[in-house]
């Protein structure tokens, strides 16, 4: 996959041009704003039978940052985290030989032309060296809101009661269409409290940090239960999106589709510091 990067920091932030690449023995300044709006021009023409992108890039100094540490030899993933940007999907683009923005854009297109007009790519930062430019582009960390909690567990119960609505396929078995489960407050609260210490101690497990599972968490909360499962999720940025994922997961989807639970719990937490950034908890239940 192409990577990206951007102008140095100290250049953006003083609003300096960097050194662009260099043509017949001629140099010519890159003006960041002047790249920024030919790579929008080009994004909004389409190219090679992509269509065009409906939003515009903008720019981001963290990611010119991130590029400079990548024109020194800094792997993409230490750069960005050294420069305190967080996100989902990044791509970085490196280019040579090619004079002023309008060239520099043009190249981008024509050695990645779908990277470029992903949509989903919303920021972006650039570093210019020599004959060398190094564009990063970025999906934007933007986790779900705790404010939305309830519309969101209330969307997780949807697409999990339509995915049970039918039968399906969790790898090789064969599972038919189960009854809908409908929510619960204290699977809910079993869920919030392991997504929030998985979130505040940035760790990734079914075991908790005091090394109790599901079932004793559940039964701190006072749920009786007859039969309980856990699937867990990190990194998605919406609700949609764990869901697919569990769908995708052989052993999830049939925790998914079991038809001896009737109830469930959806939390999420967030913590940018974290490994995962989000984390997606769901229980499901069936009670005594």
């Amino acid at each position: 996959m192409p990577m990206v990067t951007l102008v140095a920091l100290l250049a953006c932030l003083a609003g300096l041009h960097t050194v662009a690449a260099q043509t017949h023995n001629r140099s010519a300044t890159i003006d960041p704003q002047s790249l920024l709006q030919a790579l929008n021009k080009v994004r909004a023409s389409g190219c090679n039978g992509s269509p065009q992108a409906t939003a515009d890039l903008r720019m981001d100094p963290r990611l010119s940052a991130a590029a400079a540490r990548v024109a020194e030899g800094t792997p993409l993933a230490i750069a960005l985290k050294a420069a305190t940007y967080r996100s989902p999907r990044t791509t970085l683009i490196s280019l040579s030989g090619y004079a002023g923005a309008p060239a520099i854009a043009q190249g981008t297109v024509s050695h990645s032309c779908q990277t470029v007009m992903d949509a989903e790519f919303k920021e972006m930062g650039f570093f210019a060296k020599g004959p060398q430019v190094w564009i990063v582009l970025a999906v934007p960390f933007l986790p779900p809101l705790a404010a939305d909690k309830d519309q969101i567990e209330a969307r997780v119960l949807y697409l999990v009661n339509q995915a049970r609505s039918q039968a399906r396929n969790c790898g090789s078995e064969a599972l038919p269409a189960a009854q809908p489960v409908r929510l619960n407050a204290k699977l809910h609260s079993a869920s919030a409290a392991h997504a929030e210490d998985m979130a505040h101690y940035s760790y990734f497990s079914h075991t908790g940090r005091d090394g109790f599972h599901v079932s004793e968490r559940a039964n701190r909360t006072g749920y009786a239960w007859r039969a309980i499962g856990e699937n867990i999720a990190s990194g998605q940025m919406h609700a949609d999106l764990a869901v697919q994922g569990w769908l995708k997961s052989p052993s999830h989807c049939a925790n998914l589709m079991m038809s001896s639970y009737t109830e469930m719990g959806l939390a999420f937490a967030v913590n940018p510091q974290s490994d995962g950034g989000v984390y997606w908890v769901q229980v499901f239940g069936l009670p005594k």
